[in-house]
């Protein structure tokens, strides 16, 4: 299967414009100041993009990045811009004709971005076995990925390495695509569903389970949007199957609980993240306002007192009197079904 995703993405997909479903394609509006960073970027590279979020986390200035499965360079590109000439950003990829596009306008984005020398190095290697890279343990603060993993047939390796390379209290926040169920085995030999990032998506509940498993406990859910399967004879092959866009945070925390758990602890936010004046979203059902003493759980006051969004924060409580589970937990679907399916046409 990876020479088939190989021979997809190198030969068979020119640009976006030669996607069959709406899997590939990030159909929300970025907001404002990212669209001044995607202007900035080739038009080349951002034809070649087929990623399905928006994966730009917050307070990235100086940061040290890495993009698994970066393609042609979009999102490396736009990160870089974000991180600063003091930052990085390493994108990995095992497509030798994307990373081709993506090396060719290396000195002209830096130049574009008014950097003294380029801030990124992209490498060729199978985001499965990152070990090979040379990538050094704890390098990154944050890793991201883009309608990726599902295509790596080995996803526990993948969320295995992002451990290893995570710095303590770093986050991996990744766009990817789920299913409301486990893909029958015949689908996902299917090169053209394979390619479409449909067939290789994992179920959503064995995402989280997997997850687990690489020390990344209590994923956070960012955002979601169903995907519509509009080509009649891709169809007709899922059948029943509901798949999701969805964006995920997982933080490099080993003392966090299975369970959300209550001490009584409160976080207020500065309003200092920058392009966050505001509020800051920091999960589906968590955005904090400016100002404002919220409630969080054991598991979120440690996600934000331990990693790079501390700044941005005043604390108060520790994790003293045990007052219960601060919110039940239970197996229901985590994405909404009712929202509208993301359109075609890519961003």
């Amino acid at each position: 299967m990876h020479a088939e995703v190989k021979n997809y993405y190198g030969e068979v997909l020119q640009s976006t414009e030669d996607l069959k479903t709406t899997a590939c394609c990030t159909a929300a509006a970025p907001p404002g100041y990212l669209k001044t960073a995607l202007s900035q970027i080739h038009d080349e590279v951002v034809s070649r993009y087929y990623g399905c979020g928006l994966v730009l986390p917050e307070a990235l200035e100086g940061a040290q990045v890495l993009d698994l499965g970066c393609g042609a360079g979009r999102d490396v590109y736009t990160l870089a811009q974000l991180v600063g000439p003091e930052g990085f950003v390493v994108g990995v990829d095992m497509t030798a004709e994307q990373l081709e596009v993506a090396r060719r306008h290396e000195d002209w984005h830096a130049a574009k971005f008014g950097y003294p020398q380029s801030n990124v190095e992209f490498i060729e290697g199978n985001i499965e076995s990152l070990e090979q890279t040379g990538l050094a343990d704890e390098r990154f603060d944050v890793i991201i990925s883009n309608c990726v993993i599902n295509l790596a047939t080995d996803k526990q390796a993948v969320l295995d390495q992002a451990w290893r390379l995570l710095k303590p209290g770093g986050e991996m926040f990744f766009a990817d695509i789920y299913t409301d169920r486990r893909v029958p085995e015949v689908l996902t030999k299917d090169p053209v569903l394979y390619g479409e990032c449909l067939s290789g998506a994992l179920y959503w509940n064995d995402f989280i389970e997997i997850a687990r498993r690489s020390g990344f406990v209590d994923a956070r859910l960012v955002e979601d949007k169903p995907v519509e399967v509009e080509d009649v004879g891709l169809k007709a092959k899922v059948g029943d199957i509901r798949f999701f866009s969805a964006t995920y945070r997982l933080f490099k925390l080993p003392l966090l609980e299975s369970g959300r758990e209550d001490y009584g602890q409160w976080v207020t936010y500065r309003g200092t993240a920058p392009h966050h004046a505001e509020t800051l979203q920091f999960d589906k059902q968590q955005t904090f306002k400016v100002g404002e003493q919220t409630a969080v759980c054991g598991n979120t006051w440690q996600m934000l007192a331990d990693s790079r969004l501390a700044p941005f924060f005043d604390f108060s409580g520790e994790r003293g009197a045990h007052l219960g589970a601060y919110a039940k937990q239970d197996a229901e679907l985590p994405f909404d079904l009712e929202q509208e399916s993301a359109s075609a046409g890519c961003c």
